[in-house]
């Protein structure tokens, strides 16, 4: 069972993008030297938090300083761009690193409303109703067919250059089971967001199982599901550490975007929270996603095995929200080792 890891490139207090930009590489050098099968990035736009904006940039340069793991989007946010640049992209990315490039497609703009609304190239139309058929469209232009949906006539007529000799493989992405019905009736792979905690992981599951019709290039359903995991010696100090992600699950809960803080300010605000707030804000504390998986690497490896055992997924992809880079590779590298990754 491969492993691979999803990163948004957090900013943390007191840093920069550019501080966030330069952790990720270091993260991406340092699970291709543990084994780990991919490195996706996500694309969110105008959050203090997340320097993650242009995904296909970022994968230029990520894929540039490794050497082996496969690097994609997790993922391009199709309604934010024509099908045509998207298509150009990652067809540069895989003439530049063939077989390593992976596009993960996605349905959500990944921004507030007002952000979404500058960030739409058609201003026309219902983004849900148009998205099969910008998929669709997007295949096309990577030289791929669909059994039963006829491309845009500009997309039969187009093909995205400069023409690799492979083609990155396409993922669709989701957290619902939308996304879900349309991966498998596309027969494509998907990638679920279970880290997301919607409580939809089963149903969407399901879906997909369902839906799926075999294409050309997948004879057979592929399922991966992304969750958060945040290891560390001892149970306490993995929750200690996992502080900050609960406070981020509350800023994104009550509009009050910021920075990833330290576990000791988090901590210190979720304390201060749960003795002064109002019922209501504390009962919305306890109930806060934050990390799913925190713990041990022992903890995290049977937690990881019940989901498999749970889901039948064909593949995990960590990740989590950590005041610092550090953090994030000690997991990886515990991991990996409880895992029984090969890797350096």
């Amino acid at each position: 069972m491969p492993l691979s890891v999803l990163d948004l490139a957090t900013v943390s207090g007191g840093g920069t993008s550019r501080d966030a930009l330069l952790a990720t590489t270091e993260l991406a050098r340092r699970a291709d030297e543990l084994g780990y099968a991919r490195f996706w990035v996500a694309e969110h736009h105008a959050m203090p938090a997340v320097a993650s904006t242009a995904p296909a940039v970022l994968i230029a340069h990520l894929a540039a300083r490794t050497e082996r793991i496969r690097v994609g989007s997790g993922g391009v946010m199709l309604p934010n761009h024509p099908t045509l640049v998207v298509g150009e992209q990652f067809a540069m990315l895989e003439a530049l690193h063939p077989g390593r490039i992976d596009l993960g497609i996605g349905r959500a703009p990944g921004a507030d409303p007002l952000t979404a609304v500058a960030l739409r190239r058609n201003a026309a139309g219902d983004p849900v109703e148009q998205f099969p058929a910008e998929v669709v469209d997007t295949l096309a232009l990577l030289g791929r067919d669909v059994d039963g949906r006829a491309p845009s006539a500009a997309a039969r007529r187009l093909r995205a250059t400069p023409a690799p000799l492979s083609s990155p493989q396409v993922w669709l992405l989701g957290s619902s089971t939308y996304s879900a019905r349309l991966a498998g009736e596309l027969g494509l792979p998907f990638a679920y967001a279970h880290h997301f905690s919607t409580g939809q992981t089963d149903a969407a599951v399901a879906t997909y199982r369902e839906a799926f019709r075999p294409s050309g290039g997948l004879p057979s359903s592929r399922l991966l599901l992304t969750t958060s995991v945040l290891v560390a010696p001892t149970a306490d100090e993995a929750r200690h550490l996992a502080g900050p992600s609960r406070v981020m699950a509350l800023s994104l809960r009550t509009g009050r975007l910021g920075p990833v803080v330290s576990p000791d300010d988090a901590a210190a605000t979720l304390g201060e929270l749960e003795r002064t707030a109002p019922p209501t804000v504390v009962e919305l504390l306890a109930g806060l996603p934050g990390t799913q998986v925190v713990g041990t690497a022992a903890d995290a490896v049977a937690a990881l095995e019940g989901l498999v055992d749970r889901t039948g997924a064909d593949e995990l992809m960590v990740t989590g929200t950590a005041y610092d880079v550090r953090t994030r590779i000690e997991t990886l590298e515990q991991l990996a080792v409880a895992w029984g990754m090969r890797g350096d």
